[in-house]
Parts: C-alpha cells; structure tokens; sequence
C-alpha cells in the first residue's frame, strides 16, 4: 500500500478519536494506543518513505525486539495498538491489506506470579506511615502523612488499582454504610464494603482534615496544591514508605492489590467473590492468584502436615 507519513498520522489521529467516543476507553488506555502509534510513524519517518505492507510491518517488530529491545509484553501491546488500526483502516476506508503475516502468540511472555507482600511487610509499611504522624513538627505534616495512611489503606483493604485510587471522589465514600464506589476499567462501577473500622476511622478523620488541602475539585485524595493526586504520586509515596520499611525491594503499590486477592483466597474466600470485588471482568485474571495460594498451601503441608512423617 502507498502511503506518505502525513497520510498516516492523519489516519491516526482519526483513530483515535474515534476509538475515545466509540469504546470509551480510559484515559491511560488511548494514551498507550497513541504512544504506541507515534513511536510506528516515527519509525517509518526514519526509514524510506512509500510502501506499508506486511514486510514493512514485520521489519519494525524486528526493530522494537533487536534495537529496542522491549519486552515481550511491550511487543505484544504494540502489536495489539496496530492491529487495532489496521483494522479501522479496513472498516473505514476499505484497505484490505494484510499487513500481519504472523501471530501475536509468537511474543512468548513469561507467566510470573504477581508480587505479594506478607502481613508483616505490610504492618511494617503503615508503621512507617503512622511514624511520620508521630513525628511531625508541623500540622501541615500531620495531614500529609494521614493523607498518605489512607491512600495505603485503601490500596490494600479494598484491593484498588492505583488509578481507582487516584480517581475517588469525596461522595463515593458512604460513612454511614461504611460503602466506596469504585470507577474501575472500561468504566465498570463495583461498591465495596470497608471491612477494618480502623481504615474507616482514618478515613472519617481524613474527611474533616482534608479542607486544609484548600481543595480545587472533589477529589478524595489531594495533592499539596489542592488538586487531584496523579498515580506518579501514589507511586512515589508508596516507593518512599516501601524503602524505609526495608520490605520487598520490587514491591509496587500494585503489589498491595495482589496482597489482598491472595489473602482473601488464603482465608477461604470464593474465586468468584474474588473476581467481584477486583473487579474483573473475566475469571480468568483473578485465577492466577490461585498459584499464589496454592503455593503458600503447599509449603503449610509439606512442612506441617503429621502424615508427612509417617512411614
């Protein structure tokens, strides 16, 4: 197919317009489709410029594995972004060409376990937290270490994404009903319950103390000039706590929601009640925190099972 890279990147944007209005995907999603798009025309800005078939195509996947040496996870969302518009380019302007002569099933990627924290590592990380309050010299820090308690908190006790987190408004939270009202992927709502009175507490005081953010917008959690706080943040508030704790070195606030899935299989909950509360929309995701739980109940049974030691 002849095409200048004007032409492209016309197309592209397109797209992508098209794609927020008609499958209303989240904000981090169209960003990673646009990343994804800009880096394939840049490429082909630096190559020689006419043709875009299926040759083309396989050179720059060749490119991202040699040169760039991404991931086989990154490979394979770079191939789903360019699927994805190719496919447009078929439904919209009637290009039939095949640009993919191979499977995205060829990028092998690693099934690793997700990270969890043990109960210690994390009664370690809130005693970080709880410290700071301690501590503090000033009212300012008070708040900010609160702040900063119940940002963990709810990453933890209610399994949220950081992005769940970063979006809450102060009228999702019910503190009569002890209810948050979660905006999840694809914008999918679920209401979860706090459990601990404890998170609940803190949340209440956080609730009164949070006016002295000055807030801009009903965000629940607030950054120091009174706006949302972003994801980049969170992460590094929880990379600050995780380093004092001296806890898992590769731990991510993610890690937080892998903890309490597997807690929560690990004390006899049901994988669909599981799926529910994360948020899932296939059983199949929360199903790898079975390995996680199978793991862990194997070890129990190899080391303290009495029929072990009998002949």
């Amino acid at each position: 197919m002849e095409c200048s890279v004007r032409q492209m990147r016309e197309w592209m944007e397109e797209f992508l317009c098209r794609m927020k209005v008609e499958r209303n995907l989240s904000e981090n999603t169209r960003k990673a489709y646009a990343c994804d798009l800009k880096g394939f025309c840049r490429w082909l800005e630096s190559g020689e410029a006419g043709m875009l078939d299926a040759g083309r195509v396989f050179q720059y996947f060749k490119y991202l594995q040699e040169e760039k040496s991404l991931k086989p996870r990154s490979v394979r969302r770079h191939y789903a972004s360019l699927q994805q518009f190719f496919r447009f380019l078929e439904e919209v302007y009637g290009i039939h060409e095949k640009f993919f002569r191979f499977s995205s099933r060829k990028f092998q990627i690693p099934q690793s376990l997700p990270k969890v924290l043990t109960g210690e590592e994390i009664r370690r990380l809130l005693e970080e937290i709880r410290r700071d309050m301690r501590e503090a010299r000033s009212e300012d820090q008070i708040y900010l270490a609160l702040r900063n308690l119940c940002i963990i908190e709810c990453l933890f006790s209610m399994g949220l994404r950081v992005g769940e987190a970063a979006a809450l408004n102060t009228g999702d939270y019910d503190p009569s009903e002890r209810s948050v009202l979660i905006r999840g992927k694809g914008s999918r709502e679920r209401v979860l319950y706090i459990s601990s009175e404890t998170v609940c507490r803190e949340l209440n005081v956080w609730m009164l103390l949070r006016k002295a953010f000055l807030p801009r917008n009903e965000a629940l959690f607030l950054n120091r000039q009174g706006g949302r706080i972003s994801i980049y943040n969170i992460e590094k508030i929880f990379s600050k706590y995780r380093n004092r704790a001296k806890i898992n070195p590769s731990a991510t606030p993610h890690s937080l929601r892998h903890s309490f899935a597997t807690q929560l299989l690990n004390n006899g909950a049901g994988i669909r009640d599981v799926q529910e509360l994360l948020g899932h929309s296939s059983i199949l995701t929360t199903q790898i925190y079975t390995e996680v739980s199978l793991n862990r109940k194997r070890e129990v049974l190899m080391k303290y099972n009495g029929r072990n030691f009998i002949a």
